[in-house]
């Protein structure tokens, strides 16, 4: 069996001579820094960085990494490729070395039979199952708030679509007995605090959620084992919930017969308790509840924001667009700032949770042009056509505009 372990043990071998090519300070891994990017908003300037297994992506922080996925790669197929995939950790003491032969899962808590599971066990005493879904962080977006908002100011990036393989959790947890009256299912992963004061990051999900047979402890993406940034050996997957449920380097699953209570439940990660997930600036919500489903997004991937087109001829456009699990089913694009709307031809569909991609043709005359983008899912619900705001910038779905020349 490939040994993480020893990878990355050989990669920090090249820290020495990084150093001198521009060694990210303060990072756990060795990153070497190549150029800069500026992102759409007020001090959006980053640098782009290679970290182990990951091609260049845009740095927000470094302790711990916060990688976010450069835009264009969106615009190369409907799946994510992984050394392209945005990573995003909260606690800065991250495993460095992981003996795969020594790894286990504790099953624990309200259980008849507690249970300790190695990757084998994982891979072979269970049936798999694999699926396609878009794993999105829940700040995503967060650089375009208005009025801006504390936390990591986030373009369009933190976001990717991978082909997820594994166990369904329901599987290990109907191996362990569930007993009458679990609550809830808890889920923590190695990533640990630096200060004892910091708690632990650690999730939760209903216990019918838990158990409904597509929430995965996955072991692989797009094929391959999962990337150590994306949360070797095993990471939990949650379909069309956002990335905060998404614990990495999962091992521990606790079945609870009370609500977990938890920091990172009963305080972070919440959003206004109304249907639009908003609320108005300077007021505080007058009740709050857990981040949960993705709501509707829509991008333009082939042609970005600021780029010159030549005028009287048709122009291919094409994107992506996704939401918390019900399908898109129809996608418009206008060439006009949203005065008038175009249907356009939507792709393979790779499955409920996946990103569909969409096409369309335009033709411009010259001078300066707003395209934007909007999509539908089965049940009808769509995107704002004005950005909604939350004190904690979740959730962005507004129907984006992409500016352009044509000459």
């Amino acid at each position: 069996m490939f040994d993480r372990r020893r990878m990355l043990k050989s990669v920090g071998g090249g820290v020495a001579a990084g150093v001198a090519s521009g060694l990210v300070a303060g990072s756990p891994f060795p990153a070497f820094a190549a150029e800069r990017v500026t992102l759409p908003f007020a001090n959006g300037e980053r640098p782009l960085v290679k970290y182990p297994g990951k091609r260049s992506l845009i740095v927000l922080t470094t302790r711990p990494p916060q990688l976010e996925t450069p835009f264009s790669v969106f615009n190369e197929g409907m799946l994510t490729p992984n050394d392209a995939f945005f990573g995003r950790y909260h606690l800065a003491d991250i495993p460095l070395a992981i003996e795969t032969e020594a790894f286990r899962i504790n099953v624990q808590g309200k259980v008849d039979k507690p249970l300790l599971l190695s990757l084998q066990d994982l891979k072979t005493g269970f049936e798999s199952i694999e699926f396609v879904a878009v794993h999105q962080c829940s700040g995503n977006s967060r650089g375009f708030s208005d009025p801006r908002v504390p936390g990591g100011q986030l373009g369009n990036g933190a976001m990717g679509n991978a082909r997820w393989k594994g166990v369904p959790l329901k599987a290990v947890l109907d191996r362990a007995g569930v007993q009458a009256g679990a609550v809830q299912v808890s889920f923590k992963g190695l990533d640990g605090p630096v200060i004892p004061a910091t708690p632990s990051f650690v999730k939760a999900l209903d216990i019918d959620h838990a158990r409904d047979g597509e929430v995965m402890v996955a072991y692989a993406m797009n094929g391959e084992d999962l990337p150590w940034l994306n949360g070797f050996p095993v990471r939990l997957v949650v379909p069309g919930f956002f990335g905060t449920y998404w614990v990495k380097h999962l091992n521990e699953i606790t079945v609870l017969d009370k609500v977990f209570d938890g920091f990172w439940m009963k305080s972070a990660y919440r959003i206004p308790a109304n249907a639009c997930a908003c609320s108005e600036p300077g007021k505080p919500p007058a009740s709050t509840t857990p981040i949960n489903r993705f709501n509707v997004r829509s991008f333009i991937t082939s042609v970005l924001d600021g780029a010159a087109i030549k005028a009287g001829a048709d122009t291919p456009l094409r994107g992506i667009a996704f939401d918390g699990g019900e399908g898109i089913t129809d996608v418009a694009v206008s060439s006009d700032g949203g005065r008038t709307w175009q249907a356009a031809s939507l792709g393979e569909s790779l499955g409920k949770y996946s990103f569909r991609e969409w096409k369309s043709v335009v033709r411009l005359p010259k001078g300066e042009h707003s395209l934007m983008v909007r999509a539908l899912n089965r049940i009808g619900v769509s995107q704002p056509t004005k950005a909604l705001w939350n004190p904690p910038g979740y959730m962005r779905n507004v129907i984006e505009t992409t500016r352009v020349v044509a000459a």
